[in-house]
């Protein structure tokens, strides 16, 4: 069920407008950038958090010239980019639990406006660890199979051979699931062998999901998502609701 949420996230984005575009570009050279701060190397394969991320870069077409400016700028001795790693945590309408992580320049800023997200659209912001007992950490790869072009077995072997943990078909795609450090070294591997990704990064998956049936309250959870999706200091957004 995690594959089918994902991918009904992707679909209703697929063909977005430049703007969109250029936004996730922004926020991926974020995430760039800390790799390699963290990590203390611009080479991807002595920094598996910047492989990762390369990946993920890789999934929403930002071009390689793009990558590899940003990996350039933040080993620049010039560079004074300084972005703190937040987590916010908690409830969605009728329970739902939410994870935004968040790269800010400024915690006094985001905080707020995750804050009034959360109230404004029938949820309420919570301690950390509230919510993320109920998830797991770990590599997803989605390969898109609209067309039906690609094999099962032939998609699972591959990916096992290159390190997958787990497997799970699903109508039009496929979801290959990883330990977190591997993601990136499994979605390189998997490129070599021709595949495309939809997308590719570390996520909180769902132990369980919630079903919203009272259109109001889905309503509410789907304004909830996007104004912390277009929110510039948030990286991504996980949460149970059964879509």
């Amino acid at each position: 069920m995690s594959g089918h949420s994902k991918w009904h996230n992707i679909q209703k984005t697929k063909g977005a407008a430049d703007a969109k575009r250029s936004a996730a570009f922004t926020k991926v050279a974020k995430e760039i950038i800390v790799a390699v701060k963290t990590g203390g190397s611009g080479d991807p394969n002595n920094n598996s958090r910047l492989a990762t991320v390369i990946a993920k870069a890789k999934a929403v077409n930002m071009p390689n010239d793009n990558i590899k400016r940003t990996i350039e700028k933040a080993l620049g001795a010039n560079n004074t980019d300084n972005y703190e790693s937040v987590v916010y945590e908690g409830y969605g309408p009728c329970g739902v639990a939410v994870i935004v992580e968040a790269l800010t320049d400024n915690r006094q800023r985001t905080a707020p406006e995750v804050r009034h997200y959360f109230d404004k659209f029938g949820g309420n912001l919570g301690a950390t660890g509230c919510v993320s007992w109920s998830f797991d950490r770990k590599g997803v790869i989605l390969i898109d199979n609209e067309d039906g072009d690609l094999e099962e077995d032939a998609v699972m072997m591959d990916a096992l051979d290159c390190g997958a943990a787990d497997f799970e078909p699903e109508e039009s795609c496929f979801t290959i699931y990883t330990e977190p450090d591997d993601c990136g070294k499994v979605a390189a591997a998997m490129e070599e062998k021709g595949y495309v990704f939809a997308s590719a990064q570390v996520e909180m998956v769902p132990q369980n999901y919630v079903k919203l049936d009272n259109d109001g309250d889905i309503k509410n959870m789907e304004k909830l998502i996007d104004m912390l999706e277009e929110n510039d200091d948030v990286q991504n957004v996980y949460h149970n609701w059964e879509q």
